[in-house]
């Protein structure tokens, strides 16, 4: 089992998402990191876990109200070691970020058509639902698995920062649906009960920051996720 932490930056900062409401996001202030800024809370994560992967959502480029690319970047070059999935709507971050390797982009289907996502390389298909529980983009998108990535985020909206759990019922749809692909859930995670509920249906990669913040997801529970699955959390 792999837990993914989750950056939501909007206006330079870290904010706190909740069930897609995007218009009232504020900035990040929580048991595990006092700050909003970018650096202490990736910081603080890395006090949980030598964590290998974040997932960044730029906010300001997913609504088309700007973007934090340079702050992107720049966070790109301080951790070197981390591979960050970059979710920044459809605009291409070749050209700001040439000099640098360690990022995936991440094309939501709110925000990209069948044909970008082919044109788009290495790319990992986010398959989004709205805080009304509606699919976000074409239709295409969620019915032609030829166009996927090997795996694919399940990203409900409306279980963001909630305390719902993770939308076990979407998930098993679209692994019954769809066996040949490696589906990551995002959104609504509470506990470490729900990580292991998620692993026992074949989940193994999950995005989570709420209940990292409120220490709901303990340093300590992720050694003992990695000892008694027998895997790592990097």
């Amino acid at each position: 089992m792999r837990l993914i932490p989750v950056l939501d930056l909007k206006d330079g900062v870290v904010v706190h998402a909740q069930r897609g409401q995007r218009e009232s996001y504020q900035p990040i202030h929580s048991p595990l990191c006092p700050s909003a800024d970018v650096y202490a809370v990736i910081d603080a994560f890395l006090q949980l876990h030598d964590f290998t992967v974040i997932y960044i959502a730029d906010l300001n480029a997913i609504t088309q109200q700007g973007d934090n690319q340079a702050l992107i970047h720049q966070v790109l070059l301080h951790y070197p070691m981390i591979t960050f999935w970059l979710d920044a709507g459809y605009q291409s971050p070749d050209l700001a970020f040439a000099d640098v390797a360690n990022y995936r982009p991440v094309l939501g289907s709110e925000c990209c058509t069948a044909e970008q996502l082919a044109a788009t390389k290495n790319a990992l298909l986010s398959l989004d639902f709205s805080a009304h529980d509606e699919p976000l983009g074409e239709a295409q998108l969620f019915s032609d698995s030829t166009l996927w990535s090997e795996q694919v985020i399940i990203m409900t909206l409306a279980r963001v920062g909630s305390d719902m759990g993770a939308d076990s019922d979407k998930l098993r749809h679209y692994q019954q649906r769809y066996p040949q692909t490696a589906f990551i859930a995002a959104g609504g995670v509470r506990n470490i009960a729900d990580v292991q509920q998620l692993q026992a249906m074949g989940i193994n990669h999950v995005l989570v920051a709420s209940a990292l913040h409120t220490k709901a997801i303990s340093k300590a529970d992720i050694v003992n996720l990695s000892a008694t699955v027998n895997a790592v959390c990097d």
